[in-house]
């Protein structure tokens, strides 16, 4: 069972503060630190390490971090044929990290942007041959919507990540069999306030009427809402000390179409997911925070045995 990634690559430097300075105020930072990052290439891992067949679709730069990028997906056993280099940097994502594990982002997509409609008619095969389709919103949207389109032409399923978010007509969402915004982005992409999970279903029923399939949003530690055909479900999270927050959306989505297309029911496949996301704000930075098959299921065994 493959799953196909087409997704951003970027390299993100992370400087760790107390708190995010205000406007115009220059703070002390307590550490710098540079990971291997980007939302595509760490949901690509994060599926990778959970047993999934993931190949990797996307444009590096021909610098030193594309290099870099393109050993980590080869170390992780990812299919790398049809990643791309281009002339354009590499992406880079700047990162403030508070004490508190909340974090605020900046990226620079670089070489993402240049991967273009006429580099995927190339991988259309592939597609095709796809269990799903996961994508992502740091690339070209043009290109993003010709790739769902293209994978709903040959029944593929498409796991959509809506991020960063922008406003979506409603035939892209049509051709989405899962949506999973979080709350913020839930908001964008609805117009509406999304605070409590009756507002995430409320915005969630309306991507539905709008066209997407299955809409989970998720909600950080209290755990994701799934709304579908078969009615509205709240699949609790699980508590941790966060640590670093980057990637946590990425695990949940990698561990997500694993499980998916393994098979799992969907609400089954959302818990498992959670324990993943939990695990990943354990530890600091995105990719080398992702956890392997064995360690969510140890996670999930100590889990169970606190609540027996």
């Amino acid at each position: 069972m493959s799953i196909v990634v087409i997704g951003s690559f970027m390299m993100d430097l992370v400087v760790r503060t107390f708190r995010a300075p205000a406007a115009g105020e220059t703070i002390v930072g307590s550490g710098f630190s540079r990971f291997p990052g980007g939302k595509g290439a760490n949901q690509a891992v994060a599926a990778a390490r959970l047993g999934g067949n993931v190949t990797m679709v996307g444009m590096l730069g021909r610098d030193e971090f594309g290099a870099e990028m393109l050993s980590v997906m080869q170390r992780e056993n990812i299919a790398t044929e049809c990643i791309r280099r281009h002339e354009a940097p590499t992406g880079v994502g700047s990162i403030v990290l508070e004490e508190s594990g909340e974090n605020r982002i900046i990226v620079v997509p670089g070489a993402n942007l240049e991967y273009s409609a006429s580099d995927l008619a190339e991988i259309e095969d592939i597609i095709k041959e796809a269990s799903m389709l996961v994508m992502q919103l740091e690339m070209d949207l043009s290109m993003t919507e010709l790739a769902i389109a293209t994978a709903s032409k040959h029944h593929v399923p498409v796991l959509l990540n809506p991020a960063p978010a922008v406003p979506l007509h409603d035939g892209l969402l049509r051709n989405v069999a899962y949506l999973t915004p979080n709350e913020t982005e839930a908001g964008i992409l609805t117009g509406q306030t999304v605070r409590t999970i009756a507002d995430a279903e409320k915005a969630a029923q309306e991507l539905r009427s709008r066209g997407a399939g299955c809409v989970i949003v998720t909600l950080a530690a209290n755990g994701a809402l799934i709304v579908d055909e078969n009615g509205t479900k709240h699949v609790p999270g699980y508590r941790v000390h966060p640590i670093d927050t980057v990637a946590a959306g990425d695990s949940f989505n990698g561990a997500l179409a694993v499980q998916l297309v393994s098979g799992t029911p969907v609400g089954e496949a959302v818990r498992f997911a959670n324990a993943v996301g939990a695990l990943t704000v354990t530890r600091e930075g995105a990719i080398p925070s992702l956890p392997y098959f064995a360690e969510v299921e140890r996670f999930l065994t100590r889990q169970e045995s606190k609540s027996s």
